[in-house]
């Protein structure tokens, strides 16, 4: 199979994928006739292909994925008007903390935000797919760890933790975890107050998670921008290993 048919079976099995689909998944479509260098060659390529469309190519952490550039929101939204769900400051800033200081026990997190962690925000961020228990400290009580998942990577539209923000520029952290549901303005103070550690008094916030007014819904993925800009849509949904 020459190059050019070879791209035209990648651009259909990506465009209809309902998920972010790996290099080694890619190499099924040819029986591994093509190898995975020539196969991230041709990707590469297909990436140039779209570059002045509204639609880009990217590599997540789950794989390669088709999705519309930050630059279409204002339109998109026009045929989707729901908001996406909205998480409370005491939830995002939890989950900068582990984001940024992983694997973090739950004694961490507190030491951090001065503040006990309410269990249900815990449980809210690993039903949303962004967090979830890798080990155990061995300590007393032996703590569970917890890290950010694949997902969350992927809702950020980043390959790899190496790509969160550096610690020193809240205005970048802000904006990174506003993508994630955080009312517009309150991303600075969360981004400040997980890496500065600021406590903060957050009963009603927490109040909010157990009385069920933030949603709770792990099937709401498609409606939570990507790619660290507000606005970008996808299929993807999924989480797969490399």
């Amino acid at each position: 199979m020459n190059t050019v048919e070879a791209k035209r079976v990648l651009e259909t099995a990506l465009i209809c994928a309902p998920q972010p689909v790996t290099v080694r998944e890619l190499r099924g479509l040819f029986d591994d006739a093509l190898g995975a260098d020539t196969l991230k060659h041709i990707l590469l390529e297909l990436q140039q292909d779209w570059a002045q469309s509204g639609v880009e190519l990217v590599q997540v952490a789950s794989g390669w994925r088709f999705q519309s550039r930050p630059e279409m929101r204002e339109y998109l939204d026009r045929l989707h008007p729901e908001k996406p769900p909205r998480y409370t400051r005491a939830a995002l800033e939890t989950l900068a903390i582990i984001a940024y200081r992983q694997p973090v026990t739950r004694g961490d997190i507190e030491d951090v935000r001065g503040v006990t962690v309410n269990s249900l925000i815990i449980k809210q961020l690993e039903d949303r797919g962004w967090v979830e228990v890798i080990g155990h400290r061995e300590t007393v009580g032996r703590p569970a760890l917890f890290a950010t998942t694949r997902q969350f990577l992927d809702d950020l539209g980043l390959q790899s933790l190496d790509q969160l923000p550096v610690l020193d520029d809240p205005v970048v952290q802000a904006s990174m975890f506003d993508t994630l549901g955080l009312a517009e303005g309150e991303g600075a103070e969360a981004a400040e107050s997980a890496t500065n550690g600021e406590p903060e008094a957050d009963a009603q916030a927490e109040a909010e998670v157990e009385a069920g007014a933030v949603p709770n819904d792990a099937d709401a993925s498609t409606t939570i921008p990507l790619d660290g800009a507000p606005g970008s849509q996808t299929t993807a949904t999924g989480n797969k290993d490399e």
